[in-house]
């Protein structure tokens, strides 16, 4: 409910079009002017495999900026938070489609050559005809490669240029009138430091173990499904911000499989150790060893659905998993829904649906 007022509240032309809160319909207000939209989350309500539906010009406006929408889907925790970046990006496209009529006088260039040149042209990846949009590219110390984009106004360097990172806080620019490219570079430079901690424990799981999704984690991506074993793995959420705390886990599987890995982390949580890394703290805390790249395909344990009989369903891997240790069988939750809605001997309670396995009747 906490959630539904908030999005109300942010969004008050926004409403929900069912009660399971699964469809949302109405208006997205930007410097005053509202564009329709229609978003369409899955039954379990995960903002990664939601659908967002709009208007010709609302998609016209938010053309360039899709891949950034995408990652925010991916990141966000809820739907509050995603409609809070999708407004701040739409203001920026909005900003920036309006400043591409406006002639930019003489000051304008010899200003922006004069800071790519004190920036030094090394560091800029890309420049549009226009001289509108600006990359720049940095290493952080543990070498890994990063972008920012700049949306320039005609303004500039009155005001300063909208920024687009891959990061899984907001970047926030401190900008005044005789500021330039440089500073920003440099409060880039600072905020990739302070992420590296948080970018370190993900390259390890990532470099280590099994990830079963995401399937191309972008830098802003928090979460890891890490595989544990057959049909067993555990999502992990990790607090950019505090990346050496314990993170939010929870285990997918069969309830003979989880539940005493459940039982091992809530009687090893008090062993967290922040001074070594989070995945030997959760190979302590849950007394396993990852499956190892090294040893392993991924196909040893990541089985495909039995209902789809793929592994893959836009871009989700089965998540659900019958609790019959002779069966076993994983499922796409889609899948498992859309099955169990069909057989007459379901039953429903609010959002959740109980019926026989499709693979062994139980």
């Amino acid at each position: 409910m906490a959630g539904a007022r908030a999005l109300l509240r942010l969004c008050p032309l926004l409403l929900p079009q069912d009660r399971h809160g699964t469809a949302y319909e109405g208006f997205v207000t930007a410097q005053g002017r509202d564009f329709h939209i229609r978003i369409l989350l899955p039954v379990d309500l995960q903002l990664k495999n939601a659908r967002i539906e709009c208007s010709w010009h609302l998609k016209k406006i938010l053309h360039g900026y899709r891949h950034i929408l995408k990652q925010r889907l991916h990141s966000c925790p809820d739907l509050v938070s995603f409609m809070v970046e999708l407004k701040t990006v739409l203001e920026i496209a909005l900003k920036n489609t309006q400043d591409l009529h406006i002639p930019r006088p003489p000051e304008y260039y010899s200003c922006l050559v004069r800071d790519l040149e004190i920036l030094g042209w090394n560091r800029v990846a890309y420049v549009d005809t226009g001289l509108t949009t600006v990359k720049l590219k940095a290493e952080d110390s543990s070498g890994r490669q990063h972008l920012i984009t700049l949306k320039l106004n005609a303004k500039y360097p009155t005001e300063p240029p909208g920024c687009l990172v891959d990061f899984p806080v907001p970047f926030a620019v401190s900008w005044m009138p005789q500021n330039s490219l440089l500073d920003i570079y440099n409060q880039f430079l600072a905020a990739l430091e302070s992420l590296k901690e948080f970018w370190d424990a993900l390259d390890e799981i990532d470099g280590q173990t099994w990830v079963l999704e995401p399937e191309n984690p972008t830098r802003s991506a928090t979460t890891r499904r890490i595989a544990i074993g057959t049909n067993v793995s555990v999502n992990v959420e990790v607090d950019p911000r505090h990346p050496n705390m314990l993170p939010e886990c929870y285990f997918l599987g069969a309830d003979h499989e989880v539940n005493p890995l459940r039982t091992k982390l809530n009687n090893n949580m008090h062993l967290w150790d922040p001074k070594i890394s989070l995945l030997q703290n959760l190979r302590e805390l849950l007394e396993i060893d990852f499956p190892s790249r090294a040893v392993l395909e991924k196909s040893d344990f990541a089985k495909d659905c039995g209902i789809c009989y793929a592994y893959r369903l836009d871009g989700s891997a089965p998540d659900q998993v019958c609790d019959d240790p002779r069966c076993g069988q994983p499922f796409h939750q889609a899948c498992l829904y859309e099955w169990l809605q069909g057989l007459p001997t379901s039953r429903q309670s609010f959002n959740v649906i109980f019926g026989e396995c499709p693979y062994c009747n139980k």
